[in-house]
């Protein structure tokens, strides 16, 4: 059993429009319909992820550390279960994630999450790639155990909490951090501290990457099985 969020069974190989103004009304990435283990990147930005899907134009970019993972039931490489959204979540696998949203969000966000084994942090910024005032902290604790998951075929990473955070200001960027492969996030909502309310969204040791084929992007074993969001 891998210690890790996407697993390793086999030998691998190497929209709402952005504006000038701030987003009024809050709305949700659930991830879903980005490929398994692919750069976020441009996804939710008018342009693709590194696997050529494209989703919502909601302006927001991802760093090219932020991975989607889709759960191994599914076909993918995500060691977890009973995710907020099936079936895909996001996930790094080195430094940390950084969201950017160049017109800001202010009444605060929130996500959901899952880990194992280590304690997550995230940060939101004032400014682009985490830069300027830091504008709210969040600490995340471990929230899952395997052997104890229940209402899903498969997953270590089976647990997953709502963290919320409210701030003052205007906010351009999110940093996810944690131990790579150590933690999944998903249903991540801008304008609203609590996750389950989700006015707009788009449409349809342990590791948290289950790498389940030869192609994935892997230079050593991580935490999971990926989940889509």
């Amino acid at each position: 059993m891998s210690n890790k969020i996407h697993r390793i069974l086999t030998a691998v190989a190497m929209t709402a429009t952005c504006s000038a103004a701030v987003h009024a009304a809050p709305f949700t990435l659930t991830f879903e319909g980005v490929g398994n283990n692919a750069q976020i990147l441009d996804f939710y930005n008018g342009g693709t992820d590194s696997q050529g899907n494209s989703g919502v134009n909601y302006g927001v970019r991802f760093g090219s550390n932020a991975l989607g993972l889709v759960d191994e039931d599914e076909g993918g490489f995500g060691n977890f279960a009973n995710e907020p959204t099936p079936s895909t979540t996001m996930y790094f696998l080195n430094g940390t994630a950084i969201l950017n949203y160049a017109p800001g969000f202010t009444n605060g966000f929130s996500f959901f999450y899952t880990s194992v084994s280590f304690e997550g942090v995230v940060r939101v910024y004032a400014g682009e790639n985490a830069a300027g005032a830091l504008l709210g902290e969040l600490v995340l604790g471990i929230n899952s155990s395997p052997g104890t998951c229940s209402g899903d075929p498969r997953g270590n990473f089976c647990n997953w909490s709502a963290a919320g955070l409210d701030f003052a200001g205007v906010a351009k960027s999110i940093d996810f951090g944690g131990t790579v492969d150590q933690i999944g996030y998903d249903n991540i909502t801008f304008g609203s501290s609590d996750p389950t309310v989700r006015p707009v969204s788009e449409p349809a040791g342990f590791g948290l990457l289950a790498l389940a084929g030869v192609g994935a992007v892997a230079s050593r074993r991580r935490p999971a099985r990926g989940a889509r969001t």
